[in-house]
């Protein structure tokens, strides 16, 4: 594994490189097969290719070292795999504690897993430190397993104490899991804030390229690790090896990625905050925000996303997603490409979630096009609503 006192931009670049010896590839190379040569009991080499494979082994290095793990993390088929095995960890019969507003397949497949093993789902304002933790063991009703963090939160972008969540989760007899995927590990390594395990949706900010699905789960507890590591296998969740080597590519450019559009992402913020054709704005970069405070303190940097809503509610909402021409309008979020999507358009959507309310997931672009895009986008919304 990488030194730890490396800094993390420097652990993206170097870590999950092959050897060094003369005449070796500075990058990993793509092994695919999907079974190997065997006989005999088998030991710890490699076996079958949905146990583990070199493809995946780099990737998985790198990734744990920069959530300073001291282990390798595990790379899932997708970012929803990684979720349903973290939430595998709870245990029957007992409650899951997460946030009201976080991502919906997460909070859909937590309903799912309660309803057919038994246990609850409670959900909770994750902002709201002493609410949270009464939902971990509140008077009657069943204790929980897992406490269950986004931070921030997906569309809402509340920001969390994760320090002092997973402290009482401990003290309850609670795992906590802690979706990083928005804030990165350049932002926030939650297993050093005293979390269980951390999840990512790759596919996001890690490969940075909307160009593949992969997830990752990441803990420093061996025993932890290899219940997950259990639940891939059994399931199958694995990546192909050519996105294990597209999103190790990716990786190597995060710092860069996650530099330029978080300064992106605070600048438009504070723009569109004084915009008179803005209704509300929020990035945790911004002193109105309810968490500026806790975020300053517990985060290296603020993320690239934000939430914008314009005067006219949601007709001129669904028209700004039309008139603009530089962000995409897309469901996903954490390419060089800005993109844009009101969440409320989706059924399942949380009801507290504003139906004019716009993610933005800001880009590599120059800030001053995504300005001029969404000014005149603004103007054109207006006039049709």
């Amino acid at each position: 594994m990488t030194h730890p006192d490396l800094a993390p931009a420097t652990i993206a670049v170097a870590a999950g490189r092959p050897d060094r010896q003369q005449g070796a590839p500075v990058n990993a190379p793509v092994v695919l097969s999907s079974t190997y040569v065997s006989t005999g009991t088998p030991g710890a080499e490699m076996l079958y290719a949905r146990y583990n494979t070199e493809s995946w082994l780099p990737l998985e290095e790198a990734v744990g070292a920069l959530e300073a793990a001291g282990l390798p993390g595990l790379a899932f088929s997708s970012g929803m795999a990684a979720v349903e095995a973290a939430l595998h960890l709870a245990t029957p019969g007992t409650a899951i504690v997460a946030p009201r507003h976080a991502y919906l397949a997460t909070l859909t497949a937590a309903r799912e897993r309660t309803a057919r093993e038994g246990g609850v789902v409670r959900e909770v304002d994750i902002a709201d430190t002493d609410a949270v933790i009464a939902a971990l063991a509140p008077d009657g009703g069943a204790p929980a397993s897992l406490l269950w963090i986004e931070s921030p939160t997906n569309p809402m972008l509340e920001v969390a104490d994760v320090p002092a969540l997973a402290a009482a989760a401990r003290a309850a007899g609670a795992l906590t899991v802690v979706d990083n995927t928005f804030a990165t590990p350049l932002g926030q390594r939650p297993l050093t804030q005293g979390a269980d395990v951390v999840v990512h949706s790759v596919t996001k900010y890690l490969a940075g390229h909307s160009d593949l699905l992969m997830g990752a789960a990441v803990t420093a507890d061996p025993e932890l690790r290899e219940r997950l590591h259990a639940r891939r296998t059994t399931g199958g969740a694995v990546p192909g090896p050519w996105e294990a080597w597209l999103a190790l590519r990716g990786l190597r450019t995060l710092a860069l990625r996650v530099e330029r559009s978080q300064a992106s992402a605070l600048e438009l913020a504070r723009r569109l905050a004084g915009h008179p054709l803005v209704a509300a704005v929020s990035h945790p970069g911004l002193p109105s925000h309810p968490q500026h405070e806790r975020a300053a303190r517990l985060m290296d940097g603020f993320g690239s996303i934000l939430t914008l809503r314009p005067r006219g509610g949601g007709t001129a909402a669904d028209a700004l997603t039309r008139a603009v021409h530089l962000w995409v309008p897309a469901t996903s979020l954490g390419g060089v490409e800005s993109s844009l999507e009101r969440r409320r358009r989706l059924p399942a959507e949380a009801p507290t979630v504003p139906e004019d309310l716009l993610r933005l997931s800001v880009g590599i672009e120059d800030v001053e096009d995504l300005w001029a895009d969404l000014d005149q986008a603004l103007h054109i919304a207006a006039a049709a609503s």
